[in-house]
């Protein structure tokens, strides 16, 4: 049954459409890219927290009565008074 102005369509092998690989891409590029962050977090692990970190918490509250490194709470509203009117912190 030929229809006078059809020609006869050409399978193709799906490889061959460019759309195909346009939505292969996608998922591909995501999991080189997983396959790629495990391998840096493998590679480089994070640094350890120092082991005295709570001594170490404690000790830059003791220095914190300098009017620079006041915390805002009790240090805000005294950026132009001078340093003998500035009240300490509270612990």
């Amino acid at each position: 049954m030929n229809v006078p102005g059809l020609l006869p369509t050409v399978v193709e092998p799906w490889w061959k459409f460019p759309y195909v690989w346009m939505v292969i891409a996608g998922p591909a590029i995501v999991v080189v890219a997983g396959f790629t962050t495990l391998w840096i977090a493998v590679r480089t692990p994070d640094p350890v927290v120092a082991e005295d970190y709570y001594r170490q918490g404690v000790e830059i509250n003791k220095t914190l009565a300098d009017k620079k490194l006041m915390p805002a709470q009790s240090g805000r509203n005294h950026a132009a008074t001078p340093s003998d009117d500035v009240p300490l912190p509270k612990h």
